[in-house]
């Protein structure tokens, strides 16, 4: 009976950790990295051809302050835009290249509907993440690797 205690109390010190590591937090701010996730898949079309847009979520956005998605006129703009927002989300292949970014999410509550884009046909990368850069603090936050199918 012991060794089976003892995988008992080694799984259960493994799953905290795991929890735990889910949840760190950023010291200087007190906010989570982002729990990513697929929400779905959507085909459509435009005149350069057909797409499928990879649509994620935030699991934990609620956990975010408003003030990291408000308008940043004093930061540099993002293209044409002068009041981009604070915070800027970009997703990356499991490599590190970035896909897609957004500049302009206005509320936490916008984490809930970001996503990358692909020429239908295209293979997509197994594995994605997302970074938030609070450009005000230089405090970056990375979420999980997230899987692109369903």
């Amino acid at each position: 009976m012991k060794p089976l205690k003892s995988l008992a109390m080694l799984s259960a010190s493994l799953m905290l950790m795991v929890m735990v590591g889910a949840q760190s937090m950023r010291a200087d701010t007190g906010s989570p990295d982002p729990v990513l996730y697929l929400k779905g898949l959507d085909y459509y079309s435009t005149r350069s051809g057909n797409f499928v847009r990879y649509e994620y979520d935030v699991l934990n956005k609620a956990s975010y302050p408003p003030a990291l998605f408000q308008a940043a006129p004093s930061l540099p703009p993002c293209g044409n835009n002068n009041n981009a927002s604070r915070t800027w989300v970009d997703f990356f292949d499991k490599s590190g290249n970035r896909l897609y970014g957004f500049c302009a999410l206005g509320s936490p509550n916008d984490l809930g509907s970001i996503w990358f884009a692909l020429p239908e046909g295209q293979v997509p990368p197994s594995w994605v993440y997302i970074e938030m850069r609070d450009r005000q603090t230089n405090t970056l936050y990375r979420s999980n690797l997230a899987e692109t199918t369903p």
